[in-house]
């Protein structure tokens, strides 16, 4: 055997820099594909509407209830406490006003903090309990217990804990 005085013995592989510069790129995909399932897992956001069609229908008869509510004279003062609600509402005629109101506080989004509530008042003063909200834009829903009016209105808490909602504007 025949050697040279430039030869030099070879390193292993894993010892030089080139052969782990190339595994690197292909080891960062696999570790950011982990990462994207394990979120994708623990947050679910499903769709906020399974059916549009039978929505878009809806929305029509909403734009009569919120007519509705315009003719009345409907206007409403919310405010937003920490764990409680307090409405104001006052329409043309105030005998028009009701008992009970169904107010439903949603969040455009995330469809599991919604809350939907049946508050009894008296002479359009309610009151009721409310789940902490979290930050963000919030929808603010009234309508009367037959559905034939409604108001809406939106807030970005905390900033606006106090809320007008009047269709004539």
């Amino acid at each position: 055997m025949h050697h040279s005085a430039t030869d030099k013995p070879r390193e292993p592989w894993y010892r030089q820099g080139w052969p782990w510069f190339l595994i690197a790129f292909p080891a960062t995909a696999v570790v950011a594909g982990i990462a994207t399932l394990v979120i994708a897992i623990q947050t679910f956001d499903g769709m906020v509407v399974d059916d549009y069609y039978k929505e878009g229908r809806a929305i029509v008869q909403t734009i009569g209830r919120v007519e509705h509510a315009r003719e009345m004279g409907l206007r409403a003062a919310l405010k937003v406490r920490s764990e409680s609600i307090h409405i104001e509402l006052s329409a043309s005629e105030a005998a028009s006003l009701p008992e009970r109101i169904r107010l439903t506080v949603a969040h455009p989004t995330r469809g599991g903090l919604d809350q939907e509530l049946m508050v009894t008042g008296v002479a359009g003063v309610y009151e009721a309990p409310l789940a902490p909200l979290s930050t963000g834009r919030w929808l603010f829903v009234i309508e009367n217990e037959a559905r034939s009016w409604r108001l809406d209105g939106s807030a970005i808490l905390p900033a606006e804990m106090e809320i007008k909602i009047d269709p004539n504007v």
